[in-house]
């Protein structure tokens, strides 16, 4: 009796393709919403429950590189700021970059070896969306250094700061962009979890937080914002908060534009492998 041979690989109407649905996976974490919310207290208690310093520590980084920016580069670099203190030029690009490192940085290595992973009845998105939330609750703390700057150098907000919330909305939608990738990409890529801090240390010196964005030659400033819709963050807070100016519309454009699409694909690419997570990490 001859037998067929056994096929390699099932047919492909057998095959399990999962289904990608924007509109549900949406809706599905909105009625989790709460757990996104008891994750997040949930770390910040465990970030500083034993810390002596408490949320001093969410202050320090950015105010340590401020200082360090302020006595070793400003001078030697002849950084312009067009009349404005240095600290305080420097602490506002430096507040919307730690916010983004921090929240990529924790949100890269949140999958990877979790034991809530598989206890938690969930969309997985809840766990890097919860450590954005706690860098954000670090970055409001933070902010109360800028504040400080400003009555000590009489340096005041300008009307124009009314565009921040926008500029925000930027700022976020690329860092949930890029977290939800990264965060996704690690599970499967461990080396990520080695070159995420190298990349993001570079990325502070490749980003205006000490300089201003008129460095970067104007032929290529557009491709750099696209690439780097947080140099606009930056500059567009600079422009808006301290000389009183609008944000360049072009160039908030093509941050917003970038900011979705990364949000879009690292929402898509993190549903898409969402399903080996608990048995890969």
């Amino acid at each position: 009796m001859v037998t067929a041979p056994l096929p390699e690989a099932p047919p492909p109407e057998l095959r399990f393709r999962r289904g990608l649905n924007f509109g549900s996976s949406l809706r599905n974490l909105w009625e989790h919403r709460h757990v996104v919310t008891n994750l997040g207290i949930r770390e910040i208690r465990v970030k500083y429950n034993q810390a002596v310093l408490g949320f001093a520590w969410a202050i320090l980084t950015p105010f340590v590189l401020m200082v360090v920016f302020s006595v070793f580069l400003s001078g030697r670099l002849k950084i312009g700021t067009h009349g404005l203190p240095y600290p305080v030029f420097a602490y506002t690009g430096l507040l919307a970059w730690t916010f983004f490192s921090s929240a990529l940085s924790s949100a890269g290595n949140i999958l990877v070896s979790n034991p809530l992973l598989n206890k938690v009845y969930a969309p997985r998105e809840v766990f890097p969306l919860a450590t954005i939330g706690t860098s954000a609750v670090d970055a409001f703390a933070a902010s109360i250094v800028l504040v400080g700057l400003f009555a000590i150098y009489d340096v005041w907000p300008k009307a124009t700061a009314v565009w921040v919330p926008v500029l925000l909305l930027v700022l976020a939608a690329f860092t949930v962009g890029a977290s939800l990738l990264f965060s996704a990409l690690t599970v499967y890529a461990r080396d990520l979890r080695h070159a995420l801090p190298l990349l993001l240390q570079v990325g502070l010196f490749a980003s205006p937080t000490f300089w201003g964005l008129e460095k970067i030659p104007s032929q290529w400033r557009s491709l750099y914002i696209f690439v780097n819709p947080v140099a606009m963050v930056i500059d567009g807070l600079r422009q808006t908060v301290l000389y009183g100016h609008s944000p360049n519309f072009k160039y908030l454009g093509l941050a917003a534009t970038s900011a979705m699409l990364m949000l879009i694909v690292g929402y898509g690419v993190f549903k898409r492998l969402e399903t080996g997570f608990a048995d890969v990490s």
